[in-house]
């Protein structure tokens, strides 16, 4: 299985459009947003996708929010501040990461195979332990480059691919 992770699109709407078809042309099958949406429509960039997001300190609209993830369908799902999601026999902690204290805590407990987070808009992947930590990027102009990417784990493989959504 493919999981998609991305965050910070801050009402990027062409780069969550773009982020969704890199997902669906990598067989993506879920897709984890570490926060930061902004804005409800921005959410119909990921439909025909099971999408499982985290509040990020930018979602101040929740009850829009929450309304538009269950317009999605699939299994979408706001989980609040923190996900505990689990895939093919993976698990993953999913939050937007304002505190990298809270970051590391989780992935030195060694209690999930991921952690995944955005907010510093910097895209990670590191080994702590058993726990890979995981930021896919962030979308809005004044990023670099090279840090507006989404990241792909494969669950067989246990591999992690960033692919530019500029591209």
């Amino acid at each position: 299985m493919n999981v998609g992770i991305v965050s910070d699109t801050h009402d990027n709407l062409e780069a969550a459009e773009r982020a969704a078809e890199i997902f669906e042309a990598e067989g993506v099958e879920v897709v984890l947003h570490c926060g930061d949406f902004v804005a409800p429509p921005l959410l119909a960039a990921f439909d025909g996708l099971e999408l499982h997001g985290v509040l990020g300190n930018n979602d101040g609209e929740v009850s829009g929010l929450e309304a538009a993830f269950d317009s999605l369908g699939e299994g979408s799902a706001l989980h609040g501040r923190f996900a505990d999601l689990a895939f093919d026999g993976l698990s993953f902690a999913v939050v937007h990461g304002e505190s990298m204290a809270e970051v590391e805590t989780l992935a030195a407990a060694e209690t999930y195979d991921y952690v995944c987070y955005g907010h510093h808009h910097r895209r990670e992947h590191r080994e702590k332990g058993r726990t890979t930590l995981l930021n896919p990027g962030a979308h809005f102009p004044a990023v670099e480059d090279d840090h507006r990417t989404v990241a792909i784990v494969d669950t067989l493989s246990e591999t992690v691919r960033f692919r530019s959504v500029l591209e």
